[in-house]
């Protein structure tokens, strides 16, 4: 099929929604499949990436875009995607994205977040504030008032609340509304629908119901085109494995979190890092009345490893034993706790599939209604572009998944499948 009668991606507005990030190219069959199984009243975004990721695979927006609308049609799917450009820091960034296709742009204004602002003490917050203040002018707006949501929830808006979210998120938003203001020009410019969600989920510290509120208002009053909002949860969302905290107060928070999108939009809640999450998905499907949307990518490079796993043993003892000697560096942009320590290197584990068990986990070992928990996975997830882009790896990886497209499809339909099961619960 030539490029030119391939699918276009839409805007897919409130329906709930599943981002599939491929980083091997080849992986949206396997997607399709979980997609046809198990993901009845859902939309897919198959063509998903960030910047950070195409840079670190040697990538481009548009072999992304093809690679995904090929295998969508390849695998015989009939319904709509979106297109996810992912984690968006500038209008270069736009510009590539947006002349191929996407339509689903995500703003990540983290650069210009003040990650220290939650630790300030009232002197230095005032300090902070008066030089930001010319620039962040609608604390005056908020100050002094309390939001009482419908489930009784009240957001008290004081005086340190509006000032601390003035100095952690002020310049970011103001970022954020440039690039949101830029992508509309472009889009409306091309004669291009487009929708928005903004990422400020990237900070140590949970996102606040006063920051959601302020930030959400500021974008919606400015006239970004919203459709989804990724604040950072309470609890640890790191990357391959499943939530790590307190479930029941999650729930409560994400009740809260999803009362302030109802109340000012609606727009949808996004849960990034969203793979391997399954103790959580009923939680934020049933919280948000299905105004969701969850994104993944580094879990199906980690199904892709299992396909090695499984055809070529030898080989993913090299790859792990490879990861291993990246981890320390590559790790540095990612939010994860596994050590080196943690996970014995290959050469202590003699059984191939006691290796796998370690490194990706089984799921025939895991509890229902759980997701992964090992650190292993992380050391392979964090390692990732350093795997595809070797000069050895990235070749056989690539050749393994060739030659054995029935099985890389069926762990991704397994693996997504239990995903959008675990989602469903709570529709």
């Amino acid at each position: 099929m030539s490029e030119q009668s391939l699918p276009q991606p839409v805007c897919l507005g409130l329906d709930p929604s599943f981002g599939f990030g491929d980083r091997t190219g080849v992986a949206t069959p396997g997607h399709v499949a979980s997609m046809q199984r198990a993901g009845s009243g859902i939309q897919p975004i198959f063509p998903q990436q960030s910047i950070r990721e195409m840079a670190r695979t040697s990538r481009t927006p548009i072999g992304v875009m093809n690679d995904a609308l090929q295998g969508m049609v390849d695998a015989g799917w009939t319904g709509i995607t979106g297109a996810d450009a992912d984690h968006l820091k500038t209008k270069q960034d736009v510009d590539v994205t947006a002349e191929v296709g996407f339509t689903f742009f995500t703003i990540d204004p983290s650069d210009f977040v003040d990650a220290e602002a939650d630790d300030y003490d009232e002197n230095t917050l005032r300090e902070k504030y008066a030089s930001v203040a010319g620039e962040v002018t609608w604390v005056s707006e908020y100050q002094g008032k309390t939001i009482t949501l419908a489930n009784g929830t009240s957001i008290d808006l004081n005086e340190e609340a509006c000032l601390r979210a003035a100095v952690k998120y002020g310049r970011s938003l103001n970022h954020a509304l440039d690039l949101s203001a830029y992508i509309a020009e472009v889009q409306q410019a091309a004669g291009r629908n487009y929708e928005i969600e903004l990422s400020v989920d990237e900070t140590e510290q949970p996102t606040t119901l006063a920051e959601h509120y302020i930030i959400a208002n500021q974008c919606l009053k400015n006239g970004m085109k919203l459709v989804s909002l990724a604040p950072r949860f309470i609890g640890e969302f790191e990357k391959g494995v499943d939530f790590i905290g307190d479930l029941a107060a999650l729930e409560v928070s994400l009740n809260d979190h999803a009362e302030i999108a109802r109340l000012l939009g609606p727009y949808k809640l996004s849960l990034h890092s969203g793979s391997d999450k399954l103790s959580m998905y009923g939680l934020l499907s049933k919280a948000t009345r299905g105004l969701w949307h969850v994104k993944t990518a580094g879990t199906s490079y980690l199904e892709a490893l299992r396909v090695v796993a499984r055809h070529e043993k030898a080989l993913f003892r090299e790859i792990v034993e490879f990861s291993r000697g990246r981890y320390t560096t590559d790790k540095a942009t990612y939010h994860v706790h596994a050590t080196l320590e943690m996970v014995p290197a290959p050469a202590a584990i003699e059984c191939d599939t006691a290796l796998e068990r370690q490194y990706l986990e089984l799921w025939d070992e895991v509890p229902q209604g759980k997701g992964f928990t090992l650190p292993g996975r992380q050391i392979l997830h964090c390692t990732f572009g350093s795997v595809l882009t070797d000069e050895k790896f990235g070749p056989l990886v690539a050749d393994i998944l060739r030659q054995h497209p029935d099985t890389y499809t069926a762990v991704l339909d397994d693996h997504f499948t239990r995903h959008l099961e675990a989602l469903q619960s709570g529709m």
